[in-house]
């Protein structure tokens, strides 16, 4: 057998895995619970369903926080691809992307 195959083997495993792993834990979960707000608001829903609400929450700001520096270092790679030719001879395009941002 092929290493590659094998890695795509083990890794089609490991997602099998972590899968189960989270739907046995939801079948665990099903009881209703209360989320109390301010002003004497409540939401019932099964366990599982606020956890995964609030996981959901979570990358969504997650991302959102990372999106401007995203959007910062793809700018830099595109002015280091764009200024290659004037780029130093003795930094590579990475070191110039990364003396952009972090100074020399």
């Amino acid at each position: 057998m092929h290493l590659k195959t094998f890695i795509r083997l083990l890794q089609w495993t490991l997602k099998a895995a972590i899968f189960l792993t989270m739907l046995a834990f939801a079948l665990n979960n099903r009881d209703d619970v209360s989320v109390r707000f301010f002003w004497d608001m409540e939401w019932r829903a099964p366990m599982v369903l606020v956890l995964l609400t609030v996981f959901a929450i979570g990358v969504a700001v997650g991302v959102a926080g990372m999106v401007p520096r995203w959007w910062q270092q793809r700018r830099l790679a595109k002015k280091a691809v764009s200024e290659t030719p004037s780029a130093p001879a003795n930094k590579s395009n990475g070191e110039a992307v990364a003396a952009d941002l972090y100074g020399p």
